[in-house]
């Protein structure tokens, strides 16, 4: 099964601190590198990834807060400064764009490299990106600004061939791509060998789903029905309740009553509060909720 990995980069809240970095992943997904957000600090912990800068085809960015895109001019300069020539995508409200091309005539006007502009609404849920390997589509959130989250899906793949039955049958490879998309065979005596019985299923596509910045939306679980992972803010603490309320985010456990309704396989926590030193009271309030529940933290990487 080819990778589908989630890089975290940051998962601090409004402002950077010694413990963590503001809002920024890597999602990885079939030898494709794509971020989701870019918050100060980003192009230091993209160095600790090893990931090559080069490889990144786009960023999507969920809302003008700071904290989720002030770093995206630094990186844009820098891709410059390495040399970049392949076209960088950015997929963001459609407010960022008069903000981004003053900032690129300003600070990089002598990129050799196309930023190629994806303007989106952030009231509807529709595809943004669609290529051989993933499908990336907006959720509304409700937040103090325009705010959207992004549900990753791997496209399906075809059945993979089993070279039990092709050797048995002795079936010349140029016949294989036919057979993976739903011929038989047919051996020298006129039999018919099915399908089914030379492929195997192939493995069930895998989903992502980035949840940040948002109020708690008890509706949210219909578009992410059985998600595998699911990445959801927990700003707070119940304690906090009110504060989420009214800065528009989440508590702990309504993010963990979010992946319950969804099915989700993994719910993942992150954007905390400053506020909170020890971020293991977020984990024990949501896994009594749901127990299949982790912290982010930087540098750690999850598989989907």
């Amino acid at each position: 099964m080819e990778p589908f990995r989630i890089h975290i980069l940051g998962c601090g809240s409004a402002t950077p601190n010694p413990r963590h970095y503001t809002s920024s992943q890597i999602v990885e997904v079939r030898g494709k590198f794509f971020m989701i957000d870019c918050g100060e600090g980003t192009q230091i912990q993209l160095y600790r990834t090893h990931i090559n800068f080069m490889k990144l085809r786009g960023v999507f960015i969920s809302h003008l807060h700071g904290d989720h895109c002030l770093g995206l001019i630094g990186m844009i300069c820098s891709f410059g400064l390495l040399g970049r020539t392949s076209p960088f995508h950015v997929f963001a409200p459609s407010a960022l764009f008069p903000l981004l091309r003053l900032q690129l005539e300003m600070f990089c006007h002598d990129l050799e490299f196309e930023v190629v502009e994806h303007p989106f609404e952030t009231k509807t849920s529709r595809t943004i990106y669609e290529d051989r390997s993933v499908k990336v589509t907006t959720l509304p959130l409700r937040h103090r600004v325009p705010c959207c989250g992004f549900l990753f899906e791997e496209t399906p793949t075809l059945p993979h061939i089993r070279r039990d039955m092709i050797d048995f049958y002795r079936i010349p490879v140029c016949y294989i791509n036919a057979i993976k998309n739903g011929a038989g065979w047919e051996t020298g005596d006129g039999t018919i060998v099915p399908h089914e019985r030379l492929t195997a299923p192939a493995a069930p596509p895998r989903s992502y789903a980035y949840c940040s910045d948002t109020a708690y939306m008890p509706s949210l679980h219909q578009s992410i029905k059985g998600v595998n992972m699911l990445y959801h803010e927990s700003t707070y603490l119940d304690d906090r309740a009110d504060n989420a309320r009214k800065y528009g985010h989440s508590t702990a456990r309504q993010a963990a009553l979010v992946a319950q309704a969804a099915g989700a396989g993994k719910l993942i926590l992150g954007h905390y509060s400053g506020r909170y030193k020890d971020e293991t009271d977020f984990l024990k309030e949501a896994s009594e909720v749901f127990p299949r529940v982790e912290l982010a933290d930087e540098n750690l990487i999850f598989e989907v």
